[in-house]
């Protein structure tokens, strides 16, 4: 098999070798380290203080997300040039994913170091980025990031912000409203997104707090994140300096959208030490709670609560550092073609749009799923605020929002894939119709004699092969108009979405054995056989939805013939697999993978 690095939904069309991807059981001694500055930073400080965060204590938060900086973890992805660490995109998915069980703070933290800092780190020039990202990196300056409107959510480049260059050419002056915006009460500098003049295109600014004519209204009252600062911002003539217009003209909705995927892929990582904190919480209660004289731990229906939530989190952390190591090549090749390291990054993000969408969608949904059961598992208690769990559960519910809605992510998934793949990065419509050629005389895999991994991957191309076959034919049926058959796309999405946590799971499973050997992983592979055997339900009927609602006679009955081969796999006893790693974790009275 040739070796070379996917394009950003190329693993529709093509394969990768399980020992080219990155697993995170290879971290090295550094990147454990940070790991376990992360944990000791939120068992210290965030732990311990979290009811004071929860009803806002006034400079609380701030002062929490400085002294994460006095540790370094602000500056963990700002190069070393600008006073950071200059850690690879592994690396900094590893802090968003450990730090991302620190309720509210992490949503302030990752605001800070994320979409607050990196605009300017990867869009400002140098005078911009000297200025500015050194104090960010130490957390002397706090960073926002305002993009939403009242009338501009999804739809970011409707904003009606106006900047109009003043008569002695020296400043734009901003007019506009702000909403929605993280870190607003307490944040030093913030990248503002406007239109210049009567520009299609927004534009984008640094701001910083001190500027006159910013007015901030009160705290938002949410349902969650209680102790992050959620404010409107009013720009009321505020005159910001022509050198901190950020990038070009017109280029801030290429920045915002740019930051939109690098926020959606650190979202997958964030939940996945939601995840974990939620787990652990699940586990330990139900060692301790007796119900009919038995720990409810011991009953099946509890068992199959905490194996679904281990499964969910196992699968999108293979998917989450599959695609963050992607992104790490990528960043390589934009460096050795000459962009500086600020350009090179970004585009490395961004170029993985399709698997940012994924990780957005399939890892905030898993989070609402962990946290759901988490409370289910306490029963009453769980619906008490003296819990941890509710927090969680109140906590989860905005990641389908952030970062653009899980709907608008859904149509990115399918949207981004063929806009790719007509630019010729991949030739995925070619192998739609080679499927859709073969359809008549479709036959059943014969995995007589294949070894375990052998037949899990000869089921991961039959997948690939059913949505090619979906795709092909909505296609053929709606040409342009497909993008408007939302519930459509919505079915091909959760299609690929599945295929590629699947994939990623077998490439990990399969790596970890050659690593540590066969013995090893045989709960992995429980989670494997679970994963690959519900994958098959999922793609069956998200596919037979799709195809469904456009044919019909002879040929519906051809296409659901096919669909039904592409996804036949051998049965599973998912009951005993379940068990299997529940049991584990229950005995260790943590999540242990």
């Amino acid at each position: 098999m040739e070796n070379k690095n996917l394009k950003s939904g190329e693993f529709l069309v093509e394969e990768v070798p399980a020992d080219k991807v990155f697993i995170p059981e290879e971290f090295d001694e550094e990147q454990l380290m940070i790991k376990q500055t992360c944990a000791d930073f939120l068992e210290t400080e965030i732990y311990p203080v979290h009811d004071r965060i929860d009803n806002m204590e006034e400079g609380l938060m701030p002062s929490l997300v400085k002294k994460a900086g006095e540790l370094g973890l602000l500056g963990v992805a700002v190069s070393e040039e600008y006073e950071g660490f200059g850690q690879s995109f592994v690396t900094q998915m590893l802090a968003c994913d450990i730090l991302g069980a620190g309720y509210s703070f992490a949503v302030a933290y990752s605001a800070d170091t994320g979409i607050g800092t990196l605009p300017i780190m990867y869009y400002g020039n140098d005078e911009q980025r000297r200025k500015y990202i050194p104090k960010l990196a130490s957390g002397e300056y706090l960073g926002s990031y305002c993009l939403t409107e009242p009338g501009a959510g999804s739809d970011a480049n409707s904003g009606k912000t106006k900047a109009v260059l003043s008569e002695d050419g020296k400043f734009y002056v901003l007019n506009g409203q702000k909403m929605w915006i993280t870190n607003a009460g307490f944040a030093d500098i913030f990248t503002v997104f406007a239109k210049i003049d009567n520009d299609r295109c927004l534009s984008a600014f640094i701001v910083e707090r001190t500027f006159p004519g910013i007015i901030f209204n009160p705290e938002e009252k949410k349902m969650g994140i209680k102790g992050s600062s959620t404010r409107q911002i009013f720009f009321n003539d505020c005159k910001v300096p022509v050198e901190n217009l950020l990038g070009k003209r017109g280029e801030g909705f290429r920045i915002a959208l740019s930051i939109l995927h690098m926020g959606r892929i650190k979202l997958g990582a964030n939940v996945l030490g939601a995840c974990k904190k939620a787990i652990n919480e699940s586990v330990a209660y139900a060692n301790e709670r007796k119900q009919f004289g038995q720990l409810i731990s011991s009953f099946g229906a509890i068992k199959y609560k905490l194996a679904q939530q281990v499964i969910k989190t196992f699968v999108i952390e293979s998917a989450v550092y599959r695609v963050s190591n992607d992104v790490d090549d990528a960043i390589a090749r934009n460096k050795a073609t000459g962009m500086d390291d600020g350009r090179a990054t970004i585009e490395g993000i961004s170029h993985y749009a399709v698997e940012a969408a994924i990780l957005k969608v399939y890892g905030s949904e898993s989070l609402d799923y962990v946290v759901d059961e988490s409370v289910q598992i306490f029963g009453g208690m769980g619906y008490s605020a003296e819990t941890m769990v509710e927090k969680s559960y109140r906590d989860s519910r905005i990641n389908r929002i952030f970062e653009g809605t899980n709907e608008i992510n859904r149509m990115l998934v399918v949207d981004t894939a063929l806009k790719r793949a007509m630019k010729g990065d991949f030739d995925l419509f070619g192998e739609a119709q080679k499927i859709a050629d073969e359809l008549p005389k479709l036959q059943e895999t014969d995995i007589t004699g294949l070894d375990y991994y052998s037949e899990k991957l000869a089921y991961i191309r039959n997948f690939k092969k059913a949505i090619l076959l979906v795709i092909n034919k909505a296609s053929e049926t709606f040409g342009r108009k497909l993008p408007y058959e939302q519930e459509i796309l919505f079915n091909i999405s959760d299609m690929i979405m599945e295929l590629y946590i699947a994939e990623s799971t077998l490439l990990r499973v399969q790596k970890l054995e050659g690593i540590r050997g066969a013995e090893s992983v045989n709960l992995y592979k429980d989670i494997l056989d679970v994963t690959v055997y519900d994958t098959a339900s999922i793609v069956q009927k998200s596919g037979k939805d799709a195809l469904c609602s456009f044919a019909a006679g002879d040929q519906l009955g051809l296409l659901l013939d096919g669909l039904d081969i592409l996804t036949k796999v051998a049965g599973v006893n998912v009951k005993d697999a379940r068990r299997r790693i529940a049991d584990n974790m229950i005995e260790e009275n943590k999540y242990t993978l």
